[in-house]
């Protein structure tokens, strides 16, 4: 007699409702493929976006006069 472990539920991070975390569950940790794929055009829109830990060497701070060039 095999024991199953107890189903893990967690909640969707796009709509809150119940999603099973288990590899039976393709859209894991989305509770349906209509949640990821809305996530995923967040992403994609740039909606979602990691930051940068510094800004880039090549963008200039306006307020900064000393970074702009005299004449």
């Amino acid at each position: 007699m095999s024991r199953q472990p107890p189903l893990r539920s967690l909640r969707c991070p796009h709509c809150g409702q119940p999603a099973i975390a288990t590899t039976d569950n393709a859209f894991r940790p989305f509770c349906s493929e209509r949640c990821k794929l809305i996530d995923l055009g967040a992403w994609l829109g740039e909606a979602h976006r990691i930051p940068l830990a510094t800004p880039p060497d090549d963008v200039l701070d306006p307020s900064d006069e000393s970074s702009v060039p005299g004449p």
